[in-house]
């Protein structure tokens, strides 16, 4: 395994950190006891490693986000909620708040393993990454009406974005789980593979990414990040922009290079 950088966080309570490729940071999620539930210390945890990323992109090129055990994440730990006075549990909410936007804003592509369900909270963790690959054991859906309160870490926003206004209402409105097959049929997960190979087949899409100059990736990922909240014409300046970032690049240079000795060309992130 390659070494993890410094800057994390050395005690990391609910998170196991590895680097099982050069220029890839795996996260899971560890608290298989309650299928992964999220903490207050989980929290804390994202936070911080994503924070760390944020401050240095370039240490690495890609993020997978997984979890331990058979679930990939049940929600909030209800358990831990149980007795919290109204603005303890506002406390607690604001800090998921933060913590998916942490998952959004991440330089770097984030691609969410699943590894099992991904149950309300754990859906929104998911949505939060730049696409998704499940097990097909990998149920989801939105239970919170069930309990009182609504999706509030951006499953409302994110979810209609992504399978339409209408399938997401009825999601959420019923509270209703839906297999892999279904998900992916509304293009809520990229692909479904059986449970014994979706780490590997995971691995393999990101060697693809990793494949790729990084400079350039980051940069399709804030084009289209940002390009998707304005007009068409306001996003095609926004796109000249981030393309004129890499004009310069010792990177670009590299990819014509190769190309033209026929050769595949090796990237430095520079």
């Amino acid at each position: 395994m390659i070494q993890i950088h410094r800057r994390f966080p050395e005690t990391l309570e609910t998170l196991l950190l590895d680097s099982p490729r050069d220029g890839l940071l795996r996260i899971r999620l560890n608290r298989p006891d309650v299928a992964n539930a999220m903490s207050t210390q989980m929290g804390h945890d994202i936070i911080a490693v994503f924070s760390a990323l944020e401050a240095e992109p370039e240490r690495y090129r890609c993020v997978m986000l997984t979890a331990v055990g058979s679930r990939f994440c049940g929600g909030a730990d209800l358990k831990e909620r149980d007795g919290m006075t109204d603005d303890q549990f506002n406390t607690q909410h604001y800090l998921f708040e933060r913590m998916m936007r942490a998952i959004y804003d991440c330089p770097v592509p984030v691609i969410a393993c699943l590894n099992g369900p991904a149950v309300a909270g754990g859906l929104e963790i998911a949505l939060a990454c730049d696409f998704i690959i499940a097990s097909d054991r990998a149920r989801c859906g939105f239970t919170e009406v069930s309990r009182g309160i609504m999706p509030g870490g951006g499953g409302t926003q994110h979810l209609p974005r992504t399978i339409g206004i209408r399938k997401a209402k009825e999601l959420m409105f019923t509270g209703d789980l839906i297999t892999a097959d279904e998900a992916k049929a509304l293009g809520l997960y990229n692909h479904v593979f059986p449970d014994d190979q979706v780490a590997d087949r995971t691995l393999a899409m990101i060697d693809r990414i990793l494949a790729n100059a990084p400079i350039s990736i980051r940069q399709v990922k804030k084009s289209i990040e940002f390009g998707a909240q304005m007009d068409t014409r306001t996003g095609l300046f926004f796109e000249v922009e981030a393309y004129s970032r890499l004009v310069a690049t010792a990177d670009r240079r590299e990819g014509i290079r190769a190309f033209n000795e026929k050769r595949a060309p090796t990237f430095t992130g520079r």
